[in-house]
């Protein structure tokens, strides 16, 4: 595959390069954004699941731009650095984390919250669907609440459920936007409370009061921008000239690095046939490291920094 394949067929992958964004994700915020307005009045941001860290250059440029904005991002992997953002190498569910984000706002609140951030899928969608539900409350968390959106709206006065123009309409990612915090009274945060609470009956049907909420979807971006589904020319419709750009940040010390290591060697682990197989022949295979499946976690934000 050449290294211009990529560009031709995601033209958001292509524009984040060629505007110094370090993934296309960063084109999801800013739609976002057109649709709330979420900078409006913004001086302390923090971006949860930060690397590679597209996000925390738009928050960068919105709110680290002002005089008196500041943004924090927090991740567990190594991030490149990034002007006007503070970095935390930490875990999001720790209340040392939050704590530690607490601190370099001198004890005030955060006035944005922003992550994009997933676990590792396992193929098993019901499995990874309560898992990315479980890493969305542990930032809000509380202990009568049993589906997610109904938790959220116990802590906001809005929530929506929104698809950005440049998420593409083959991914089922969403985004839940919540605006207007507003937690209950005495209510105080607690991170060892589970996350939630299997007491309710199986038949969502008969879910009533605050746990039975219809969230409204809509769609964010100009519907007459560029499609990400589709495949584009090189040379785009407004006449400029295609000039190959490479990715704006390669990734820090990723977890996959040993695989790509060992699969340009030719080490890779893979199955043999049992007709390719005998007994001296296994005897002389070398002993590679035993990688059968590679899962990659949310390819669609990751992929910039993969040049290969």
């Amino acid at each position: 595959m050449g290294r211009t394949s990529k560009d031709k067929r995601d033209v958001y992958y292509r524009l984040a390069k060629e505007n110094g964004w370090r993934a296309r994700s960063a084109f999801k915020l800013l739609q976002l954004d057109e649709e709330f307005q979420l900078f409006k009045g913004v001086k302390r941001a923090v971006d949860l699941c930060a690397a590679p860290g597209s996000w925390s250059q738009v928050l960068s440029q919105k709110v680290g731009g002002q005089s008196s904005g500041q943004v924090v991002a927090v991740d567990l992997q190594a991030m490149a650095p990034l002007p006007g953002v503070i970095q935390i190498q930490g875990d999001i569910t720790q209340l040392s984390t939050a704590k530690e984000i607490i601190q370099h706002f001198e004890g005030c609140p955060a006035d944005l919250v922003v992550c994009d951030g997933a676990p590792d899928v396992t193929g098993l969608h019901d499995v990874d669907e309560y898992m990315q539900a479980q890493l969305l409350l542990a930032i809000f968390r509380g202990r009568d609440v049993t589906l997610l959106y109904s938790q959220l709206r116990i802590f906001f006065s809005s929530v929506l459920c929104a698809k950005p123009k440049s998420s593409r309409n083959s991914s089922i990612e969403a985004f839940a936007v919540c605006q207007g915090y507003d937690p209950p009274e005495g209510f105080i945060p607690d991170l060892t409370r589970p996350l939630l609470n299997h007491s309710y009956d199986t038949d969502f049907n008969q879910l009533d009061g605050p746990t039975r909420v219809i969230v409204p979807f809509v769609t964010c971006g100009d519907l007459s921008a560029y499609d990400s589904d589709r495949t584009y020319s090189l040379d785009l419709d407004d006449g400029s000239e295609y000039k190959y750009t490479p990715p704006t940040q390669p990734p820090i010390a990723p977890p996959y690095q040993e695989a790509c290591r060992l699969k340009k060697n030719g080490q890779l682990a893979k199955e043999l046939l049992p007709q390719e197989c005998s007994i001296n022949s296994v005897d002389k295979l070398p002993q590679p490291l035993p990688i059968h499946t590679v899962l990659t976690p949310k390819v669609e934000d990751n992929e910039i920094n993969c040049s290969s």
